[in-house]
């Protein structure tokens, strides 16, 4: 008669698992040592995803292995047993790299492996790989280039870094060359992070397949290059236009891509963050149907965004509206919106001049690049036109000054233009994290917070602390900083007497406009972002 109780055979099965799990351990030494491979322990490492998915997942699943890491030109791979030579070897012949193996628990690599097949899964659903396609805009078949099937490694590391920045919403993404390696950089919120090392072996080749996606000319090494890329996706109904530009370095080529979506709906003036006396500014602007509305800031400072906002509003079957840009960047129905082409002789003036002969009553001019474009803008405000653009200056004010700087005539830039919107971007600071801080006299001096908190602040300021809600950067997102300069009979004057700009700011400033300093230590006061980050951005004036 048996003295276990009735669960015995449970309690025994239990115990021969627990003696089992140091038997999988002794394996794995005795593995380590037999082969001389160091041990990996998935669990507490990081894993690069763009070395995770460098290998197709079909030879992974069958040789249960896992690449983990990519340094110095070889790809990390982890192992569950080493012996099994066959699936070494087709790892070897999938793979471009040197291969480091190691041995890891074979639960572990089962995990990790479950984990990309399911994010695998769900990119496609989202249609960012396997199903992409680069498409030339200046195909003359207008169809999809297809990717050599030599170079379907590469692409897939193409896809890996794009999708990664897709996802992050970065706006742009920086292949640099280094001595050793290509580093990978992405723009998110206005700042460069580095996201991955491609080892030197692979950059040549990765560098040559951007530039055969975006029409460049790959023997060219020398001279700085332009080129598109339109990607897309039918199952995910997603679509990126991609601006690539190539710039030669002692290391080798830099390129950027610029990301823009064209699937996003454009944005409206509510959900801008304008303050009020700018919004109402802004809008009053737009209920009139002639004059000329500019936008200034620098590169990345959502000029682009606010003037679709503000077509947004006007945007009515009665209004022929008209655009020239480069690149479109939303697309609006209801709205003609032509794309600039240098190649074929379509730029800013000769589109201009086109445009205003098709009858417009809105025109949208992506940027003042020249004296000519700035010319033909500003006559077309003074012949019935309403006509919306951005400008390169610090602030409002200097528009003015720019304007006759680009050879227009004080007088016309003075009747033309009816208001001007200073802007930037700063990030915000993030709710889940951020920590009241005290700033001292000294301080509250120094940022000038008198101005626009007469009686003292209201409460403590708030700083960026860190978590993996912002990773641990302490921002997420980004929120606008607004200065508008309205365009009255005394202004009139001043800019067609050609006023300085230090005079033009002084009368605007009589009539209650502030600065981009004071407009951003509101957004400090508020809690919205902080005062580093406002100083990062904006030059205290």
């Amino acid at each position: 008669m048996s003295d276990l109780p009735d669960n015995g055979p449970e309690i025994a099965a239990e115990e021969t698992a627990a003696a089992a799990v140091p038997s999988v351990v002794d394996n794995r030494n005795d593995l380590a040592r037999r082969y001389g491979l160091p041990l990996v322990e998935l669990d507490e490492i990081s894993i690069d995803r763009v070395a995770a998915t460098s290998l197709p997942i079909s030879v992974l699943v069958s040789a249960h292995a896992l690449p983990y890491r990519l340094d110095n030109q070889k790809l990390y791979v982890a192992v569950a047993d080493p012996s099994n030579v066959l699936a070494l070897d087709e790892l070897r012949l999938v793979s471009r790299l040197p291969l480091v193996l190691g041995i890891a628990q074979p639960d572990l690599i089962e995990e990790e492996l479950e984990k990309l097949n399911q994010e695998t899964a769900a990119n496609k659903r989202r249609g960012l790989i396997d199903d992409i396609e680069f498409d030339s805009p200046d195909d003359d078949d207008g169809g999809p280039t297809v990717v050599p099937e030599d170079d379907a490694p590469m692409a897939r590391l193409l896809n890996a870094v794009i999708l990664e920045a897709a996802e992050a919403g970065a706006s742009d993404i920086h292949f640099e060359p280094r001595a050793d390696a290509m580093v990978v950089r992405l723009r998110v919120d206005g700042v460069l992070a580095e996201t991955q090392r491609v080892p030197k072996r692979l950059s040549e080749g990765l560098t040559t397949l951007i530039k055969v996606k975006a029409k460049l000319d790959i023997a060219e090494r020398r001279k700085p290059q332009d080129g598109r890329i339109s990607l897309s996706s039918e199952s995910a109904g997603r679509a990126l236009d991609i601006r690539v530009a190539s710039l030669p370095t002692v290391e080798g080529e830099k390129i950027v891509m610029r990301l823009i979506d064209k699937s996003r709906s454009s944005p409206t003036l509510d959900n801008l963050g304008l303050p009020p006396d700018p919004l109402n500014g802004v809008r009053d602007l737009l209920a009139t149907p002639t004059g000329a509305l500019l936008v200034t800031g620098p590169t990345g400072s959502g000029k682009s965004t606010t003037l679709y906002a503000g077509l947004g509003l006007v945007n009515t079957p009665e209004r022929n509206i008209i655009t020239v840009e480069d690149p479109v960047e939303y697309r609006i129905d209801g709205v003609n919106q032509v794309q600039v082409l240098a190649r074929a002789g379509l730029t800013f003036a000769s589109a201009l001049r086109s445009i205003l002969r098709s009858d417009p009553d809105i025109v949208m001019v992506g940027e003042v690049r020249d004296g000519e474009t700035a010319q033909i803008s500003i006559e077309a405000a003074l012949t019935g036109h309403l006509v919306l653009s951005t400008l390169h200056t610090n602030d409002a004010p200097g528009a003015i000054t720019r304007l006759t700087e680009m050879g227009v005539e004080p007088f016309l830039v003075g009747a033309a233009v009816s208001g001007v919107l200073a802007q930037r971007l700063v990030r915000r600071l993030c709710d889940q994290c951020k920590q009241p801080y005290e700033p001292n006299e000294a301080e509250i001096e120094a940022a000038g917070f008198a101005a626009v908190a007469p009686d003292g602040l209201p409460g403590p300021i708030q700083r960026a602390g860190g978590c993996s809600s912002c990773g641990k950067s302490g921002y997420k997102g980004r929120t606008g900083v607004y200065q508008f300069m309205a365009m009255d009979d005394e202004m009139e004057r001043l800019a067609s007497s050609s006023a300085n700009r230090d005079v033009i700011e002084e009368a605007a400033r009589r009539k209650g406009m502030a600065t981009l300093w004071e407009a951003g230590l509101s957004l400090v006061i508020n809690g919205e972002t902080s005062l580093e980050e406002l100083g990062r951005v904006i030059t205290e004036g």
